[in-house]
Parts: C-alpha cells; sequence; structure tokens
C-alpha cells in the first residue's frame, strides 16, 4: 500500500524536471501528504518571487508628463486658443510631454461624428499615459472656476494617483480662478485685452459659462475685483449669476449707449459665437440691440491673449513642482 502511494506520488512529480534534484530528494523524505503539500507551496513561492522582482514603475526611472484638461470645444477656428495655450505651455516646459484631454463627453462625441477624430477624456488619456510609461503626472484644467467639471477631473485623477504598475503620483492644476489672488491679477489682466477703440463711457460684458455649482460664487467675486477698476465693466453668465437681465437695468441707468461683449471662456466656441454674438433673438447682441444699444462682439477666448494663460501656465508650474517632493 505504502509503495502504491509513493509510485502515484513519483508520477505525480515526475512532470517537475525544471524543480533541482535537491528539492526532488528533499520531497521524496515526506510521507505525510499534508507535509507534502506545504512542501509545494514552498517551492512555488520560492521560485516565484524573482519572476514578480523589478516590475512596475517601482524601479523605473521617473517619467513626467502633463495633461492637460480642457471643457472642449467642437469649433474648429475655435481651437486657435488651444493652440496657444499649448504653445506657451511648452514654452515653460521644452523637455516635458503635454497630452490633452476634453471634459465634456459631448464634444468629444460630437468631434467624432462629424470630424472622425478621437479626443480622449480625462480619465482614457490618464490611462493611456500609465501605459506609456508615466510615473509622474501634473493634471492642468483649463477651465475658468472650479466648478463640476474641476471636481470631476479630481476625482479622476485620485482615482488613477498611484494604481499598481501605472502613474504613481498625480498633481492636479487648479483653474483660472481659484483664489482671491487669481481674482485680483484677473481684475488687471482682463481691462487690457479689451480692444483700444472702446470708450470709457461704454460698458463691457464678459460672458461667462455659469454654473449651479457653488463655483459660481467667483463671477460675481470677479464682478467686484472689475468694477473696482472700471465701474463700466461687468461679468455675466449664460447659466448662473449674474445674468444678463440682471446687468442691463445698471446700463441703462448708467446711460450706456454702447456695449462690447467678450467671452470669459478659454475658447470662443458655440456659446460666444451663438449665446453671445449669434443672430438668433435669444443671443446677448439681440437682446441688447433691441433694448436700444449699439452692441460690438469681439470673438477671442481667453485662451488667446497670453497674459491670461500666463495665470494656467503659473498653476500648472505649482502642480509640477508637487510632483518634485515625490
Amino acid at each position: 500500500m505504502q509503495n502504491t502511494l509513493r509510485n502515484r506520488c513519483a508520477s505525480r512529480t515526475v512532470h517537475a524536471s525544471y524543480v533541482p534534484a535537491q528539492f526532488l530528494e528533499a520531497f521524496a523524505m515526506f510521507h505525510c501528504r499534508s507535509l507534502r503539500l506545504m512542501f509545494i507551496a514552498a517551492l512555488i513561492l520560492t521560485f516565484s518571487l524573482p519572476a514578480f522582482a523589478g516590475h512596475g514603475h517601482e524601479d523605473a526611472p521617473a517619467k513626467k508628463g502633463i495633461l492637460l484638461v480642457a471643457f472642449g470645444t467642437s469649433v474648429p477656428e475655435a481651437r486657435v486658443a488651444l493652440d496657444n495655450i499649448n504653445e506657451e505651455v511648452a514654452k515653460a516646459f521644452p523637455d516635458t510631454e503635454i497630452r490633452w484631454a476634453y471634459s465634456a463627453a459631448m464634444i468629444r462625441n460630437k468631434i467624432k461624428r462629424t470630424e472622425n477624430k478621437v479626443i480622449p477624456s480625462p480619465a482614457a488619456a490618464l490611462a493611456q499615459m500609465g501605459d506609456d510609461g508615466f510615473t509622474h503626472v501634473a493634471v492642468q484644467s483649463l477651465h475658468t472656476i472650479p466648478g463640476q467639471e474641476f471636481s470631476d477631473i479630481k476625482k479622476t485623477a485620485s482615482a488613477f494617483d498611484g494604481i499598481p504598475k501605472s502613474i504613481s503620483h498625480i498633481s492636479v492644476g487648479t483653474p483660472l480662478l481659484n483664489t482671491p489672488a487669481d481674482l485680483a491679477a484677473m481684475a488687471e489682466i482682463l481691462p487690457a485685452t479689451v480692444p483700444a477703440a472702446r470708450k470709457k463711457n461704454e460698458a463691457v460684458i464678459f460672458m461667462g459659462h455659469g454654473t449651479h455649482d457653488p463655483g459660481n460664487i467667483y463671477y460675481p467675486g470677479l464682478a467686484t475685483y472689475l468694477q473696482e477698476k472700471d465701474s463700466n465693466i461687468f461679468v455675466g453668465t449664460v447659466e448662473g449669476y449674474p445674468s444678463l437681465d440682471s446687468i442691463i437695468p445698471t446700463l441703462k441707468a448708467k446711460g450706456i449707449k454702447k456695449v462690447w461683449l467678450m467671452p470669459l471662456m478659454s475658447v470662443a466656441g458655440d456659446h460666444a459665437r451663438n449665446d453671445m454674438a449669434g443672430s438668433e433673438e435669444d443671443s446677448w447682441k439681440s437682446i441688447l440691440t433691441k433694448k436700444g444699444f449699439k452692441v460690438t462682439t469681439v470673438l477671442k477666448g481667453t485662451g488667446e491673449y497670453d497674459a491670461i494663460v500666463a495665470q494656467w501656465v503659473a498653476h500648472l508650474k505649482t502642480a509640477f513642482n508637487a510632483l518634485e517632493s515625490h
């Protein structure tokens, strides 16, 4: 009976010809089935450990990258603003690879449908960067305020931060307006972007997107800062506060005859071309014209002004420098 058992055990081990002879001799010494199983487990662990050593990014040299995340635009001619942002970031980080993502799914889907181009989401872009060997990534939001889009970016970055065999460290740069210092800086910069032809007794309204997110507070905050610099410069939003309706009574009370409309968005895309400057009855231009104002529109996104882009780049530098500590 015992010989039969030994023969059966021998037949089970004959295929393990790769195991050194000294281990097989030791194996033959064990007659207890439970001990033999423990011995097999020890062998597997012994030979497996070297196979796992050195895998992942832990032993690889750091590879840093930048991911720029914009809301996106389906208007090709509006992408000149994003091109300018890319150029300015490349100047600031000449030795670092720059990649892009659009946070708006509807924009990505429209581009795929109309242009047959695939623009990655932040999640897809980070996954690809991880596959491409990036260990440290600075993600820079190109949004105007810290609203829902920015919150989603932070959640996505957090989900990818420290994934085994992928990106070990991710840092996120804040939007254009994120602190009182940002508001003060933009109150100095924005008036300088207004065309020189504008007269002091003419109003300027910067159109922001607006949101129901608490981050919308940055729009009236910026308006307050701007009013201290120039009482005829206003900030309005398409979907939040202040609204155009809340501004018009002030324009009339001040006796304003002409209004300049400018986007407070990184690109002069659909909102700027339709909601602000469009010929439809509900566009800001049409509404103001009906109210008796002469209206001039400026179709340039904030990403087309180097002084404004410099604010995003400053936030990116903060995020990139945070990677140095890891």
